[in-house]
């Protein structure tokens, strides 16, 4: 059986945990053979033996690992959602498991209990939980009569005596509800409308367990589950079963400090009926994660019993898991309400339900939307679903979720046949939270019904009027919820209980406590959608989109799924943009918000990402002010009409024309010039870089005059890189006259700094403050040395200035003022020149930036040089360089990192060296890096070897990464 590949979200679902999801992803390009037998996934990871039957899904690895699955099963997964399996044949190990898993699979006789001592047990229990209803009731009647504003000055501490009564009368259901309580009061908005909420709805279950003779089967079941009686899974499945193709929509994991509930939704396909598959573990252990979000299997599900059988125990598989396009039975808000309703009037205990929406978008503030304008709102957290209007657009999508009174908590989405995990919640402090309850309801319960009875005959709920008749016969509740919705709560109450003012009556506490129940239940089932519009939707792209296998490998990069560590990843991101943003395309619209954020915070990659981030990136942006940042970067564009162009496009407009015709461009900037932002005429100067001609020199010297210093500094950097300009031949007359070549014997240079900072020098770019221990006159003559053009200073070669100025007193400010001239424009002669004769004697910051300017290759034989010398400096210098390396410089690193690996005592140089050379080194050296790692398995420990796998890895990652970019017709450049 050939088994479906999944995604890659649903393979990343399997990790136990975040950690183990990093460690997965950084061992998922470490296998070697892999292939797939009848739904058998297996692979070789370093050795280690690794399988996953994905009909399970169940797992086997030799490691020694005792979480399930381990890294190496998720990794293997990972791998194969990304690339597929190999070809390779099986080997005898996975057949062997294979049979293994099919004896096992096998079912096992059960043993014959003791009916006796079963009853007996039984029949013990119901006495201990009897005691401890009895308890309760009159507890929660003390609480109400006594008032609740008592409560919420005690804290939890007033509810742990009643919730430890409970432990001991085995009823943790209820204990567990008690305790939670202490997480209410007093805390946060409304707290008194929602400990009366929870009150009333545990007065519901006393009511029920009271008169559960009475119940019929179904609810009994639903009052019993509640207590904590438990259903042993053999009588679960000795039930009926439903058979179906079993869609699974979704899961939600909560951790409550002492367990891990993880909460899987199901749907069926042809009964179009939801399942909910319950997996509990301990601090410190791994959930079950046989069922994959967004995956089907043809099977059989058991049902816990109760009045809204939704809770259901897996029976069988007959099927792998495998994806499919979007789930069936989905619908419009209404009939979704509607399903919800029904389901509170069965089971008036439940706080939330299941929801599978059709055709809904988001809102502006923080709704789903159908196509009729009814709408939902979101629950705390997922209000800006970010996840969702990347992956749709501001189109219509399915939506699976849980409903509940804090809103809907989105579990996945369903885009175009694509399934989207929903992301996980943003912190929400601000979220609001609406009162349930009426306000006379709960200013009688604050005080306390020994002060303020309760008497109400009728409760108003929102638009409803709810009448309590009290005097009702046990067998006819008659109580009507809503018009939407009705229910049996009052089946639950024990029946009439004696108070003054007339037999048949119950205590005021009690009668607001079933008041409560009734008007909770009642708003809730009769919930009525909001009337909403619908964002506006994303403009379609008109860019073609990159590769799909591209698009994944950027997903992992984001994850932090790339090799060689957090560390590497902001430049493997910076590398892949660069190859993207040369192929052109557009990069998958669901991985566009972790994009957003990471160039967020790294600015050098925000070009590159406004160039692959197409039309719905600048959509997204558009509506998120930590984003807007994209609007201000330029993609090359073509504007029809210059005057209407927002000054984002006008900017991608300059870099296109810059490059074709420089002088337009120049025209388009001159007749707007005085009506743009001096923000926009230094980003409008800086495309001038691009063609830089002395047709551009009367606009620049106008600039010099502008009121923003950037501006002004933006056109004396462009005037110096200028030959000929006029800025230059000023410089050069002043820097002339304050240095001159005296051709004595010996030669020497006179020098006369400049008296003050005139105000023509303030125009021409010099700055008013000094380099830290620099004087003023110092600093103006490195000022203006540094504006003179160099091909300025002829009368002798570059050596031959920089030997006399290091007997001249004002070495200091010649030397820096030579090196930043050089390096603003460029010249690789005078740097060599500086640096080989003045390096120590220069500042570090103008030192390291005169290596810039150096040819690749002048820098790569420096650095091949230090690196053979042991210099302390050759690292930085490695790090310098643009990259790839040459063979030259590559070589070298690599005989220097196996040297290294077999003699060095100290493995931090080893790992530095790696991931320098992870970054820079051509990626065709991964098969020779690989080979180096296998030869030092055996030789050397382990902790050397790493960091040369490590490269191996990065160097096969980038590989692979270039190569999924390349352009059929080019080849991508690399940085």
């Amino acid at each position: 059986m050939l088994a479906e590949r999944w995604s890659l979200a649903q393979a990343e679902s399997l990790a136990p945990d975040a950690a183990a999801l990093k460690r997965a992803r950084a061992v998922s390009g470490q296998f070697g053979p892999t292939g797939l037998l009848d739904g058998i996934l297996w692979g070789l990871c370093r050795g280690y033996r690794v399988a996953a039957d994905l009909a399970g899904p169940a797992f086997t690895c030799s490691c020694p690992s005792f979480q399930a699955p381990c890294k190496h099963a998720v990794g293997l997964l990972l791998r194969w959602a990304e690339t597929g399996a190999g070809a390779d044949p099986a080997p005898e190990w996975v057949t062997k498991w294979q049979a293994m898993r099919a004896a096992r699979a096998k079912p096992k006789e059960a043993g014959t209990p003791d009916p006796a001592a079963a009853a007996k047990r039984a029949r013990e229990r119901a006495e201990r939980v009897a005691g401890g209803m009895t308890e309760l009731r009159r507890w929660l009647d003390d609480q109400v009569e006594q008032g609740l504003a008592g409560l919420g000055r005690r804290g939890h501490q007033a509810f742990e005596p009643m919730a430890a009564r409970l432990v001991d009368a085995q009823a943790p259901g209820v204990a567990s509800a008690v305790r939670r309580l202490g997480g209410i009061a007093g805390i946060g908005p409304q707290w008194a409308d929602r400990l009366l909420g929870e009150l009333a709805m545990l007065h519901l279950v006393v009511a029920g367990h009271d008169r559960l003779a009475a119940l019929d089967p179904a609810t009994a079941a639903t009052v019993r589950s509640r207590i904590g009686f438990p259903t042993p899974a053999e009588e679960v499945l000795a039930g009926p079963r439903v058979t179906d193709r079993w869609q699974v929509l979704g899961r939600h994991d909560t951790d409550d400090g002492a367990l891990t509930t993880r909460r899987t939704w199901l749907h069926g396909s042809s009964t179009a009926r939801f399942a909910l598959v319950l997996s509990f573990a301990a601090p410190g252990q791994s959930l079950t994660t046989d069922l994959v979000p967004g995956t089907e299997f043809r099977g059989d599900l058991c049902f816990y019993p109760g009045a809204a059988p939704l809770r259901a125990l897996v029976a069988s598989r007959d099927s792998a898991a495998e994806p499919f396009g979007s789930p069936d039975g989905a619908g419009p808000v209404r009939a979704a309400l509607s399903r919800w309703s029904a389901l509170l009037a069965a089971e008036p205990f439940r706080y939330d339900g299941p929801m599978l929406l059709a055709q809904v978008t988001p809102t502006a503030d923080g709704c789903l939307v159908d196509p009729s304008g009814d709408a939902l709102p979101l629950a705390a957290g997922q209000r800006e679903p970010w996840w969702l209007l990347a992956a749709a657009g501001g189109r219509p999508a399915t939506v699976a979720g849980e409903w509940s009174p804090g809103g809907l908590r989105p579990l996945a989405a369903w885009v175009e046949g694509e399934f989207v995990p929903a992301a996980p919640p943003a912190p929400d402090p601000g979220a609001p939270r609406a009162v349930e309850l009426p306000a006379e309801m709960l200013a009688a319960a604050l005080v306390g019904t020994a002060r303020r009875p309760w008497s109400g005959r009728s409760v108003r709920v929102g638009a409803a009027q709810v009448e309590l008749d009290w005097g009702w016969p046990a067998e006819s509740p008659g109580i009507t919820l809503s018009p939407e919705a009705t229910t049996d709560v009052a089946a639950f109450h024990a029946g009439p209980g004696a108070v003054p003012g007339g037999p048949g009556r119950p205590s005021s506490s009690v009668a607001l406590l079933d008041a409560a129940a009734v008007a909770l239940t009642s708003r809730r089932a009769g919930f009525e959608p909001e009337r909403k519009v619908p964002v506006t939707a994303a403009p379609a792209e008109t860019a073609p989109p990159l590769p799909v296998e591209a698009g994944v490998r950027l997903g992992r990069i984001l994850r932090g799924g790339a090799p060689g560590g957090a560390h590497l990843d902001q430049e493997l991101l910076a590398q892949w943009l660069f190859a993207a943003a040369a192929r052109r395309g557009v990069i998958p619209s669901t991985v566009l918000p972790p994009l957003l954020d990471a160039a967020r915070r790294n600015t050098t990659v925000r070009g590159d990402v406004a160039r692959v981030a197409g039309r719905r990136g600048g959509w997204l942006a558009a509506q998120r002010a930590d984003w807007r940042w994209l609007l201000d970067e330029a993609a090359p564009v073509t504007v029809v009409d210059w005057a209407t162009a927002t000054s984002a496009e006008r900017l991608g407009h300059l870099i296109t024309l810059r490059r074709a015709d420089p002088a337009r461009a120049r025209e388009l900037v001159a007749s707007t010039w005085a009506a743009e932002s001096s923000e926009d005429r230094a980003r409008f100067l800086a495309t001038f870089a691009d063609g830089l001609a002395p047709g551009d020199e009367e606009l620049l010297e106008r600039a010099l005059d502008d009121r923003r210093k950037e501006v002004r500094q933006a056109a004396a950097e462009l005037l110096r890189r200028l030959p000929g300009a006029a800025l230059g031949r000023r410089m050069r007359q002043r820097a002339h006259a304050a240095v001159r070549l005296v051709l004595s014997d010996p030669p020497r240079l006179a020098v006369q700094p400049p008296d003050e900072l005139e105000a023509v020098l303030r125009r021409d770019g010099v700055g008013a403050t000094p380099a830290h221990g620099a004087g003023a006159g110092a600093w103006l003559l490195e000022e203006v040395v540094a504006g003179a053009p160099l091909d300025s200073w002829t009368e002798l070669e570059p050596s031959g200035y920089v030997a006399l100025a290091r007997g001249n007193d004002w070495a200091g400010p010649l030397l820096h003022g030579w090196a930043k001239a050089a390096i603003t424009q460029g010249d690789a002669r005078w740097a060599a020149t500086l640096l080989a004769a003045d390096a120590g004697a220069l500042r570090e910051a103008v030192c390291w930036d005169l290596h810039l300017v150096l040819p690749p290759d002048a820098l790569a034989r420096l650095a091949a040089e230090a690196l053979r010398a042991e210099d302390g400096s050759a690292h930085r210098l490695l790090a310098l360089h643009p990259g790839p390396w040459p063979e030259p410089l590559s070589v070298t690193v690599l005989e220097t990192i196996a040297h290294r690996a077999r003699t060095d005592r100290h493995t931090w140089q080893l790992g530095e060296l790696c991931r320098t050379a992870a970054l820079a080194m051509p990626p065709a050296y991964a098969d020779l890096t690989g080979r180096l790692a296998a030869q030092l398995e055996p030789e050397v420990d382990p902790s050397r070897v790493r960091p040369v796998a490590d490269l191996a890895r990065t160097l096969t990652f980038r590989e692979e990464m270039l190569r999924e970019l390349r352009a059929p017709e080019s080849v991508t450049p690399q940085r």
